[in-house]
């Protein structure tokens, strides 16, 4: 491997300079953390998920429905802000969408279609599926192993599973504790990419495209207000991700709604080109169907997993913040989270380009009048608004990818900042806040491409020991959840699991049992408590 990377940086100097070493380098990582074993252990981890929870994301749609955005307007409680250092269970689910939904429902999506054709819509639907209850199991473990720093805050996510639950068991101490420092480098790498180069490198272009501003100024704008932001902590980011992630969403899935229905007479040979593509079956150049295949299901996977993050152990860290006690109430926002993110979100995003006339849906492949697109695909989206919109349509989607961008930046944020706590105390967090803020300017002034492959790099890196952890522990979601069941389902007295450490599980039980008596008193169903 020593080998491989020092000829690919020799090359690479002769061809680029020092980014085009770090192009080829991350090229030769990258073909193995997101090679066919990866992938596949992606899609293993959701699919066992998924069978030992009797498919919960089906048989029990009415209830994760009814207890998270139904929650919203029934229980207080969900949305009821708290005067300590945790945050409500709506604001934690705000600040992960807010790291969900971001370029990867725009961007993304189209980078995906350009890439592996229609057919990636269909492999992200795949791993959406799957990808709810590995968000679910993940969610599960981060409320069971989560503890609290000396600020009286609460920090969980795949560390510490990895490190209390991993090593736990027999010969597996070191093990545990050494893939939960690895999460966490990969996690500070993957911050770095995926929620700060990325992100940024997306509002700067469009920017500038849209309205001449040059990169470095919006580079200087944007770190200014992170900086209010982001140095204040999990509290200030929840409190401004709760206000402007469901106005965003809301504005975008009407503009999207908007293009669809006047392209609903499209639908239907939008479909069967995305079928036909997922399967092989369009009208191929050369006769590649096996590489056509090859290549939507690759990009449907990946830009599946960089939109929703199911796997990648990320959006766990701030789940972790919430007040709830019920592990597999968090759980139920996961799964709200990815089927918000990518079955609605980037469904509508990916219909809006297809029915929009910009691909050749017999082919799969961009029109011969849009083809100057395909190096271009953070444009895509944009284009897509100004056919049907006119020159409105193009700046909607740049203020959208504006938002969508920089709460993902805020979001993220937060994860590179718990993964900074783990690896070296509370007190030192300023410091990465600091760096991360300072970051911006660097990803505003980035080369596009180059900032999308090292994102996918990174996200692989960090996805492998958090899938390990899951993997492993997958025993304690299948019990939490039956614990679950019993209890809120088939109305049976048995003791609650909330948390693998004796201390938090008694504090957490005592305080439970208040909540619904409470609840009880005022004749509201418990149901819809944790």
């Amino acid at each position: 491997m020593d080998l491989l990377l020092i000829s690919a940086a020799e090359t690479a100097a002769d061809d680029g300079g020092f980014l085009g070493v770090v192009k080829t380098v991350n090229d030769a990582i990258s073909g193995v953390v997101w090679g066919w074993p990866a992938l596949i252990l992606l899609l293993f981890v959701g699919v066992l998920m998924s069978v030992l929870t009797k498919f919960f994301q089906i048989s029990h749609i009415g209830r994760w429905f009814r207890c998270t955005i139904g929650a919203v307007f029934k229980d207080r409680k969900v949305t009821a802000h708290t005067k300590d250092k945790q945050i409500s269970q709506f604001q934690s689910v705000c600040a992960a969408l807010a790291s969900t939904v971001g370029t990867g429902n725009i961007a993304g999506v189209a980078s995906a279609i350009v890439t592996g054709g229609p057919g990636a819509v269909f492999w992200m639907w795949i791993m959406a599926f799957f990808g709810m209850m590995t968000n679910f199991a993940e969610n599960v473990l981060g409320i069971l192993y989560r503890v609290k720093n000396k600020e009286g805050e609460w920090s969980g996510g795949a560390m510490y599973y990895l490190k209390y639950g991993l090593g736990a068991k027999k010969h597996c101490k070191v093990l545990g504790s050494v893939l939960a420092v690895l999460f966490c480098v990969f996690c500070l790498f993957a911050s770095f990419g995926i929620g700060n180069m990325t992100q940024i490198n997306t509002i700067s272009t469009n920017m500038n495209s849209t309205f001449g501003i040059p990169n470095w100024i919006t580079g200087i704008v944007l770190m200014i207000i992170a900086a209010l932001v982001v140095i204040g902590g999990i509290k200030r980011i929840a409190l401004v991700t709760e206000k402007i992630v469901p106005i965003m969403v809301i504005v975008y899935l009407l503009g999207t709604v908007g293009v669809c229905v006047m392209h609903i007479d499209q639908f239907g040979a939008v479909f069967s080109s995305i079928f036909r593509s997922a399967f092989g079956m369009e009208a191929v150049v050369g006769g590649l169907v096996g590489q056509g295949v090859k290549m939507a299901i690759e990009m449907g996977m990946k830009r599946g997993v960089f939109s929703n993050e199911a796997g990648l152990g990320s959006s766990v860290m701030v789940h972790c913040n919430s007040n709830v006690k019920e592990p597999v109430s968090q759980g139920m926002w996961g799964i709200f989270s990815v089927f918000t993110d990518t079955i609605v979100v980037c469904s509508l995003t990916a219909f809006t380009i297809l029915s929009s006339g910009l691909f050749d849906l017999q082919t799969g492949r961009l029109a011969e009048e849009f083809a100057y697109l395909e190096n271009q695909t953070g444009s895509i989206v944009g284009v897509a608004f100004q056919v049907n919109f006119g020159e409105f349509g193009r700046y909607f989607v740049a203020i959208a990818l504006l938002l969508f961008a920089f709460s993902t930046s805020l979001g993220w944020s937060h994860y590179g900042t718990k993964a900074f706590e783990y690896l070296f105390g509370t007190k030192a967090t300023l410091f990465y806040k600091i760096v991360f803020v300072l970051a911006i300017f660097g990803g505003a002034t980035m080369g596009e491409n180059l900032a999308w492959e090292l994102s996918d790099t990174f996200n692989g890196m960090m996805m492998i020991p958090n899938l390990i952890g899951v993997l492993v522990l997958s025993p304690m979601v299948y019990k939490c959840t039956k614990n679950y069941i019993d209890r809120h389902v088939r109305h049976m007295d048995v003791e609650p699991m909330l948390s693998v450490h004796e201390d938090i599980q008694r504090q957490q039980a005592l305080a439970l049992e208040a909540e619904q008596n409470e609840l009880v008193k005022a004749g509201i169903d418990t149901d819809y408590a944790e």
